[in-house]
């Protein structure tokens, strides 16, 4: 049962989280550029300076929070069922041991 709670947990907070984010650094930076962000970076009609800015602000903004807010969903599971999500314990990292 709380593997699936996890599941659902989880995702749902990176979900959530990049959605505020996202609208977030919009309005930042409209605030701070007195312009909206660009559409699409990758169009060569945008500027370089603008596209690479644009990139780096929204990537680690949003990066950011969805750390914070996967961090703490993970708190609130620890909390809730005495024990890390699954794949957050120690050695749960995904790699595959090789044979001894």
């Amino acid at each position: 049962m709380s593997s699936i709670v996890w599941k659902l947990v989880g995702p749902g907070a990176g979900i959530i989280a990049t959605a505020v984010a996202s609208r977030v650094t919009k309005k930042v930076w409209v605030s701070v550029t007195k312009s909206p962000p660009p559409d699409n970076p990758e169009d060569p009609d945008v500027a370089w300076k603008e596209a690479v800015v644009w990139a780096l602000a929204s990537g680690a903004i949003i990066g950011l929070t969805r750390l914070i807010v996967e961090r703490q969903a993970a708190v609130w599971y620890r909390n809730s069922f005495g024990e890390l999500p699954p794949g957050l314990g120690p050695g749960d990292d995904g790699a595959v041991k090789a044979n001894s």
